[in-house]
């Protein structure tokens, strides 16, 4: 297994993305900051139109896959810690479901790193079983799903 250095970093875009801008490159909790990296992303792109906006987020999703599978190949480990891309294209996915206010905003990370971490059935199941770049992302896409479903349920609730 390799370790990412900034050299690595810059070797390859899909290095520079799959490293999320660097975040990756932490010594320690890289998902962590991976997922903050993912916080000025979406200030940029809150100020779309949504089509847009649900647009470019799939295609962070998509393009992950790829992203996540280069980078994955060139360390030695499928999903190695510094690989945040999926946490960033992920959390941008939960992020338009939060409350707007700073307290929304950190609820909304809670839960996702909380679900991300925690693995619950079925994402560890699925997590084990796909291997690639299509395994590195769908953890984080059905964390990002529980995290959704109890902002939604929280709404719904207040």
């Amino acid at each position: 297994m390799k370790q990412p250095s900034l050299r690595f970093l810059f070797a390859h875009p899909a290095h520079f993305l799959a490293l999320g801008f660097g975040s990756g490159l932490a010594r320690k909790a890289p998902g962590t900051w991976g997922t903050l990296a993912a916080f000025p992303v979406y200030f940029v792109m809150m100020w779309l139109p949504g089509t847009v906006y649900w647009f470019l987020s799939g295609l962070f999703v998509l393009a992950g896959v790829w992203i996540c599978d280069v980078t994955g190949k060139a360390l030695g480990v499928h999903d190695h810690g510094g690989i945040v891309w999926d946490e960033i294209a992920a959390f941008l996915l939960v992020l338009p479901f939060a409350p707007a206010t700073w307290w929304g905003y950190l609820l909304a990370f809670a839960l996702f790193r909380l679900f991300d971490i925690w693995k619950p059935f079925p994402i560890g199941w699925l997590d084990a079983q796909v291997q690639g770049g299509l395994g590195v992302m769908l953890d984080d896409l059905l964390a990002a799903g529980y995290a959704i479903a109890v902002l939604w349920g929280i709404r719904l609730w207040g």
